[in-house]
């Protein structure tokens, strides 16, 4: 439970008391906090530096592309691979940074008040050694990958889907009618027929946006 913010002299609630600490305990508990607070900015620079990644594939990968009309549409396929590699590195490293996040949260939320004369929860130590003792992600790899979709990697996706479909058209002459099912054709990579080609990537698209939607909203610890 959070701190109360109960004024001097005022009664506590049941469950919540006093928390003492000796110099030894605190100084380690403050040492914690600092080393899980610079982990987390090793992973948070990690997980910009995946982001950029993935960027710089894209945009030069497109580049490649659209370069030259006789470059085949196939690249942006590869687009959508390697951006997924990215993605599931990337989710990787969220959920470790959420590990030291969750443990930030935790001392923030009890060490720090009780330090500061506020009301806490006696028993929230159990909860940081739990932490502690056996090291968990408070998201599942699902979340993680919807989370990482949310921030950066849908509008990356929309990005080469959009780019995919303008390699696509480029390549016909002008006054070319789209008209189905031969614009399917379009698609077309070696043997593998384009309607093929069409499904496989709508139902990729699919997937990722529902991975969007389905992921966590809330962080352990926020609620209330």
């Amino acid at each position: 439970m959070p701190g109360t913010g109960l004024g001097p002299g005022a009664q506590s609630p049941a469950g919540l008391t006093d928390v003492s600490y000796s110099t030894n305990t605190a100084n380690a508990l403050i040492h914690l906090y600092r080393a899980e607070v610079g982990k987390m900015t090793a992973y948070r620079q990690r997980l910009d530096m995946t982001t950029n990644w993935s960027v710089v594939t894209t945009a030069g990968l497109a580049s490649f592309a659209l370069g030259d009309v006789n470059n085949s549409h196939a690249t942006f396929l590869f687009a959508m691979f390697m951006n997924y590699f990215f993605l599931r590195l990337e989710a990787r490293r969220f959920r470790t940074y959420e590990i030291a996040h969750h443990r930030v949260r935790i001392m923030e939320r009890f060490f720090y008040p009780a330090m500061l004369g506020d009301k806490v929860d006696p028993g929230w130590h159990q909860l940081l050694l739990a932490e502690l003792s056996k090291p968990r992600s408070p998201m599942s790899r699902a979340d993680a990958l919807g989370w990482r979709l949310n921030r950066n990697y849908l509008w990356i996706y929309a990005a080469v889907l959009a780019a995919w479909f303008a390699k696509l058209d480029l390549g016909q002459p002008k006054g070319w009618v789209l008209e189905f099912p031969a614009a399917f054709e379009l698609a077309d990579i070696g043997s593998f027929p384009g309607w093929l080609v069409f499904t496989i990537v709508g139902g990729f698209y699919l997937y990722l946006i529902a991975l969007a939607a389905r992921a966590a909203r809330t962080y352990p610890l926020e609620e209330g």
